[in-house]
């Protein structure tokens, strides 16, 4: 098109949000996994990039097969696009502290342990001392937990190892206690103490690829010279430690699980817990967030929280 004798070259333009979604797609690579992220229909998304390279005059993506890539225009929309965000955030971030903690919400996720036996309580305590603050908790493995924590989907989170992700800034938190935990009724349910020898020849309840617990079990097997978890007479992989107490109740096997898990269980007669004779089995639990990202004024608040109490008393 022509003005005046002149091509007509459009005016290039753009908005935070659409900013916001190109960089979640150029770093997840996938309009799929920035859709979870931003919060918007896979089409929605594609829509929004179509619109954006329309107003900018040019393509900024190359679909690949299942891989997206920036063009070179898009890798330098890209540089600037993450300045103009983190701009963004630092000014609602700098504002929403001035006003005080008055409302806004944080998003926590928790490892199976840490999330079904540690956080709920642990959070009604911080909700007492900031009730206009709304808590979300989500629950799943450790893997799946660090993933969503590097993802900017969590904000925070407790897991029951320490965390391999180069960008999790990593705390400590509290100490738990992994014991071998057998049904009622069972031949080795009135021992105090069972040894490695043996508890290698039971039909065992294994927690599935990505769980704290079996990072933990794995090293120590490995630390007395064993192949880790590969040792063990695994007879079914379950997903919780719930469903494994639920497992373990119906004679499916043994297993080892966290001693906080199972202490209604063994008060109640229905699952007694051993220890493995030489080999004390405890580990920690840490607190993470994501060292690349401004943490919001809740999430901060939360996290000295729950630094004071690991300071504290250990909870449960």
């Amino acid at each position: 098109m022509k003005i005046s004798g002149k091509e007509y070259i459009p005016a290039v333009d753009f908005d935070l949000r659409q900013l916001e979604i190109f960089a979640r797609v150029v770093e997840f690579g996938s309009f799929s996994k920035a859709s979870r992220v931003v919060f918007l229909a896979q089409a929605s998304v594609s829509e929004r990039i179509a619109t954006l390279e329309t107003m900018v005059g040019t393509r900024l993506l190359d679909r690949l097969g299942r891989k997206v890539l920036p063009t070179k225009a898009g890798e330098l929309l890209y540089k600037h696009a993450m300045l103009l965000l983190e701009m963004k955030e630092t000014a609602r971030l700098e504002i929403q502290g001035f006003l005080g903690l008055k409302g806004g919400s944080v998003r926590i996720g928790g490892s199976t342990i840490p999330g079904e036996y540690i956080l709920p309580r642990v959070l009604g305590e911080f909700r007492s001392l900031h009730p206009s603050l709304y808590v979300a908790l989500e629950i799943a493995d450790t893997g799946k937990i660090e993933q969503r924590v590097a993802e900017g989907d969590l904000e925070i989170a407790v897991i029951g190892s320490r965390s391999t992700v180069k960008q999790l800034f990593v705390r400590e938190l509290w100490k738990d206690e992994l014991v071998v935990v057998v049904p009622k009724g069972h031949a080795l349910a009135r021992r105090k103490e069972i040894e490695l020898a043996e508890l290698l020849k039971e039909p065992f309840i294994i927690r599935e690829k990505g769980s704290g617990t079996s990072r933990i079990i794995d090293d120590y097997l490995r630390a007395e010279g064993l192949r880790g978890t590969e040792e063990l007479n695994a007879c079914a992989v379950l997903g919780s430690s719930t469903a494994v107490k639920e497992g373990i109740k119906g004679g499916l096997g043994v297993s080892i699980i966290s001693l906080r898990a199972v202490e209604t269980e063994e008060k109640a007669g229905v699952l007694s817990a051993l220890r493995i004779k030489g080999l004390p089995m405890f580990r920690n639990f840490y607190l993470v967030r994501d060292r690349r990202r401004i943490a919001s004024p809740p999430c901060t608040a939360l996290w000295d929280f729950l630094v004071s109490k690991a300071e504290g008393k250990s909870p449960g």
